[in-house]
């Protein structure tokens, strides 16, 4: 049985240096290694419009069980790319991995990105956009006027608001203050809840809002403890940024909060943060949870809340 891993292991990461290689030649200078022990890379995609180029950055990290079982990891950065075109393109890279599962797909990623950007840099040119855009990859994650404006977010109602379909009341949502390292900036949203369904809604308001709607990742966790069953329902989502809703969902539980969701908006800017940018995650989400008073300001009081016997946990989703 190990011996079988470890030639899955072996496969993957022979088939993708066979793949970075050939990805190498093609592109040239257009590929690039940012951390080749950590298997990070970086391609450049332009238009090549004559009129209107536009150019976007897609960053990947290869997992180690990809390809036979698992995606690659990417952000796409482009200043431009917004909101629903962002979540158009996101699909079209799911459906192409889901087509070709178990097989080496970065080429056809590269290639689908490329046309989506000749797509939109001759609608641009037809005159249905009228918008003006960054020629160059330094200018997309360069340009402080492209930064989210966070001073919207914060416009939220305080009360309650009533969902018609099912009558359940939207919690209300506080917004936490900004940490920004490197050009990435990360924000809290924080908001009581007690059902599932809650949750949901609270996902649907805040992504409501094209700020939020085009942050990188959305990483969100909560906690709704159960009174008749004496145990929580808990779930998490990473959002793309890998481990961070479960480490978030970690925070939670040891700092013993319940009937709460708090979501992480992060806005990548450009420059790998490493594991600073958990810290950074947890930073935000420990910040607004004192700031509701869902915990104490000193770390007494979340070592002592971590030594509190819980109830049993249960994960839906």
């Amino acid at each position: 049985m190990a011996d079988s891993i470890h030639n899955e292991d072996d496969e993957d990461l022979q088939s993708q240096i066979e793949e970075v290689e050939a990805l190498s030649s093609i592109y040239g200078d257009e590929w690039c290694v940012i951390d080749e022990a950590s298997r990070i890379f970086c391609i450049k995609i332009s238009s090549d419009a004559e009129e209107q180029k536009l150019t976007a950055c897609l960053q990947i990290i290869l997992p180690p069980d990809y390809p036979s079982a698992a995606p690659p990891i990417y952000q796409i950065n482009a200043a431009w790319l917004r909101g629903s075109e962002r979540a158009k393109l996101a699909n079209s890279l799911e459906d192409i991995y889901v087509e070709h599962a178990g097989e080496s797909i970065l080429y056809l990623w590269v290639e689908r990105i490329r046309d989506f950007l000749l797509e939109k840099s001759h609608s641009l040119e037809s005159g249905i956009q009228q918008e003006q855009v960054n020629t160059t990859a330094e200018e997309e994650v360069g340009d402080d006027e492209e930064m989210p404006d966070l001073s919207v977010l914060r416009v939220e109602p305080a009360y309650p608001v009533m969902n018609q379909a099912n009558d359940e009341e939207i919690p209300p949502i506080k917004h936490g203050n900004p940490i920004t390292d490197r050009r990435s900036t990360f924000q809290p949203h924080l908001a009581p809840v007690v059902t599932p369904t809650q949750v949901k809604m609270v996902l649907e308001k805040l992504y409501e809002n094209k700020k939020i709607a085009s942050a990188t990742h959305n990483i969100y966790a909560y906690r709704i403890y159960c009174e008749d069953k004496h145990s929580f329902l808990q779930d998490c989502e990473d959002d793309g940024e890998t481990a961070a809703g479960g480490r978030l969902l970690h925070l939670l539980q040891i700092l013993d909060v319940r009937n709460v969701m708090v979501v992480v908006s992060r806005w990548y800017g450009g420059i790998l943060l490493g594991p600073d940018r958990f810290k950074h995650i947890n930073n935000c989400a420990r910040s607004v949870l004192m700031e509701e008073g869902y915990v104490g300001a000193t770390d007494e009081a979340c070592k002592a809340g971590a030594k509190t016997k819980r109830p049993k946990s249960k994960k839906t989703k």
